[in-house]
C-alpha cells in the first residue's frame, strides 16, 4: 500500500495528545499515546525520536500559551515579577506536567529565551558571576515549588482536632483553596525579591 500524502499526525496533535494523557494521569507513555491518537507507535517517531523530546515540545507550548511582556524602561524587578508569574502560570493549565519536566535538562527553544531574559534582568540589578546562576537557579526552584502546588489536593494540611493549635489557628484564616495559593505565591515573591536586594546590598558593602 502506498504510503499516505499527507502525515497521519502533526507535532502538534501528538503534543496536544500527551498534554491530555498528563493532565488525566500524570504521566504518559508512547504505546498510550499512539493509542490516544489512532496510529501505530513506530509512526510516532516518524516525528519525533521519543519520549524526551515529546516532553520537551509540551515545555514549549505551555511557555508559549503564558506570555509576557518586557518594556525597554522595565526596572529588573517589574522584568522578574513578569518572568516569575508567567512561568508559574504556564502551569496551572497543566500542574501535573511539572514533575515530569523537573527530571530532564531544558532544551527548548521558547524556555531558553525565559531564562536568557531572567539572566539579563538580574545582570541589570547588578548581579555579577556565579551569583547570576545562583539566583537562576533559586528562581527557578520558586517557580517550579508553586507549580507542584498547583496540582496539590486542597486539603494539604489535616492536622487532629487536637495537639496543633497554632496550625489549626493559621487554616482557619488562609481561606479557599485557590486563595491560599495565589496568597502564598505573592508572599514568596515578596520575599524572593526582597532577599535579592539584599544579597546585592551586602556584595556592595
Amino acid at each position: 500500500m502506498a504510503r499516505p500524502l499527507v502525515p497521519l499526525i502533526s507535532i502538534d496533535a501528538l503534543v496536544t495528545a500527551a498534554l491530555e494523557l498528563v493532565d488525566e494521569a500524570g504521566d504518559f507513555s508512547l504505546p498510550k499515546l499512539a493509542k490516544r491518537i489512532g496510529v501505530s507507535q513506530s509512526s510516532i517517531y516518524n516525528h519525533v525520536s521519543g519520549r524526551e523530546e515529546i516532553l520537551e515540545l509540551m515545555r514549549g507550548r505551555i511557555i508559549s500559551e503564558s506570555p509576557y511582556a518586557l518594556e525597554d524602561e522595565q526596572d529588573w524587578e517589574a522584568s522578574l515579577r513578569a518572568i516569575v508569574r508567567s512561568y508559574r502560570d504556564a502551569f496551572a493549565r497543566h500542574p501535573k506536567l511539572a514533575p515530569l519536566l523537573v527530571l530532564q535538562t531544558v532544551q527548548d527553544d521558547q524556555v531558553m529565551a525565559l531564562y536568557e531574559n531572567l539572566a539579563v534582568a538580574l545582570e541589570a540589578a547588578g548581579f555579577r558571576g556565579r551569583d547570576v546562576m545562583s539566583a537562576i537557579s533559586t528562581i527557578d526552584s520558586f517557580a517550579l515549588g508553586f507549580a507542584l502546588d498547583l496540582a496539590a489536593p486542597d486539603v494539604v494540611w489535616a492536622p487532629p482536632a487536637q495537639g496543633y493549635p497554632a496550625l489549626t489557628d493559621a487554616l482557619a484564616q488562609a481561606g479557599p483553596p485557590e486563595e491560599r495559593g495565589e496568597a502564598a505565591f505573592d508572599f514568596g515573591l515578596e520575599i524572593l525579591i526582597a532577599g535579592l536586594h539584599s544579597r546585592l546590598q551586602s556584595s556592595v558593602l
